[in-house]
């Protein structure tokens, strides 16, 4: 796959993020979509040796739209300069929890894992309840040697423990959370070289299974909200 197709596209329309740009570059936008989806399609089937679980996916239904909503927002640009996709058991969907990716040039790529949605109420409910029983399996997940090179867990959090939990509880900062969730940042020169690229992200989302596995038990039953 030709990432630099990816970055030149994605540079250009950050540079020109303006509906009458967009369309009259169409045709480039489907070749580096099509780039993109080639990487995609090589994850898949090599995040697929040690997650077997989501080898059934499609590329396009994995991807997100370069349309942004503008309604509340004082950055009225609408696009999102960047290409997105998030691959799981259950696709695109944020539970059960997969492997994201967001190539955005300017070094803003980042390689993702876990729970970044926090207006899910019973999936932060379902985290906190398995971390409260389960935190000494937490505390193995996160302080093993090859994860804590290269991992810091961040999320939204409350400023107390909330109500029903020990507030001595020793995985009390992890109790105030909301989200859980990883980010490894990737500069534009990783992304340049795609063999390479592919190479890296592999092995950081192998990296990241333990905890991605740990979630995906905490969420277990989860049920996405009906729209």
């Amino acid at each position: 796959m030709d990432t630099l197709k990816i970055l030149t596209y994605l540079t250009n329309l950050n540079e020109n993020n303006n509906r009458e740009w967009y369309h009259a570059h169409k045709q480039e936008y489907k070749e580096a979509n099509g780039e993109f989806e080639a990487l995609i399609q090589e994850l898949i089937v090599k995040i697929g040796a040690f997650d077997p679980g989501i080898l059934h996916n499609e590329p396009k239904e994995l991807t997100f739209k370069l349309v942004r909503d503008t309604r509340f927002s004082h950055d009225k640009s609408p696009y999102n300069p960047a290409f997105r996709a998030h691959i799981s058991a259950m696709g695109k969907l944020p539970v059960p929890v997969g492997y994201y990716l967001m190539i955005k040039p300017g070094n803003y790529s980042f390689l993702g894992g876990g729970l970044f949605a926090d207006m899910f109420k019973d999936a932060t409910a379902m985290v906190r309840n398995y971390i409260a029983v389960h935190g000494r399996e937490w505390e193995e997940v996160i302080q093993a040697p090859d994860f804590q090179k290269i991992f810091t867990v961040q999320g939204t959090a409350l400023k107390n423990v909330p109500a029903g939990f020990d507030k001595e509880h020793p995985q009390a900062a992890y109790l105030k959370m909301k989200s859980w969730y990883l980010e490894y940042p990737v500069s534009d020169d990783e992304i340049t070289n795609g063999e390479a690229f592919v190479t890296l992200a592999v092995k950081i989302f192998q990296r990241m299974k333990p905890f991605q596995d740990y979630l995906n038990r905490a969420l277990e039953g989860f049920q996405m909200p009906a729209r």
